[in-house]
């Protein structure tokens, strides 16, 4: 009878600080390592900056389309620039155009 009680004594003695003791390490573990922990935020701000860095490219993307549509518009469009790269790009010349040859490897500009 007396080693009984001197066992339930020590269990609970024992038993309820090891309970909180392995309630508060799970909830540790779960606060850096968890769905929502501490590991898990940095990896959202790793994505973030990756948005962010994508939203500039995008951003730097449609600006520079708006600047080449812009060039379309009528009164940016200069008919004899418009003319001749529409021969340059067809390789064409007009029957009152001096053609000057040059050689493959010459810079012209």
């Amino acid at each position: 009878m007396q080693l009984g009680r001197i066992i339930r004594r020590a269990f609970n003695a024992v038993l309820p600080p090891s309970v909180f003791l392995a309630l508060t390490g799970y909830f540790c573990w779960q606060a850096t390592q968890g769905a929502h922990g501490l590991k898990s935020y940095h990896e959202q701000l790793h994505l973030l900056d990756e948005a962010h860095e994508s939203q500039a490219n995008a951003v730097t993307e449609q600006a520079a389309w708006r600047r080449r549509v812009s060039g379309l518009s009528e009164g940016a469009l200069n008919a004899d620039i418009l003319d001749e790269r529409a021969r340059a790009m067809l390789n064409l010349a007009n029957p009152n155009d001096i053609v000057v040859p040059y050689d493959k490897h010459a810079q012209l500009f």
